[in-house]
């Protein structure tokens, strides 16, 4: 898996938006709150998203994930770079930190970017 792949699936999810944060970081959100979040930075291949509790820690025991700073007690990873997981698995893994972030939002909001797509 390569971070192209991953950014250009985290476009393509239902209401996903993108803005440039903290300098250098790409961030992908729905509703307004993140789900990905990875460097801009020539040669960078990280990235950054919520996890479910219950896969956190077996996740951060693997090689090249550890928990992302600053976000870990939200139960945020980092993958140090994306050729530590299989491209189905890291889709598998962006996807669900998208569904998860997506039902905190209000149903109001979920409505709303229900009918966009």
């Amino acid at each position: 898996m390569n971070l192209s792949k991953a950014k250009t699936f985290c476009r393509s999810l239902p209401g996903a938006t993108e803005e440039v944060k903290w300098g250098d970081n790409l961030v992908f959100s729905v509703g307004a709150k993140m789900f990905a979040c990875t460097r801009m930075s020539n040669g960078d291949n990280s990235i950054g998203f919520k996890v479910e509790d219950d896969s956190f820690l077996a996740l951060t025991d693997r090689p090249g994930i550890v928990p992302a700073p600053y976000l870990a007690r939200a139960k945020w990873i980092l993958v140090e770079d994306l050729k530590f997981l299989g491209e189905d698995e890291a889709l598998a893994l962006l996807r669900r930190s998208y569904e998860l972030v997506f039902a905190k939002l209000t149903k109001k909001m979920q409505r709303e970017i229900g009918e966009q797509v």
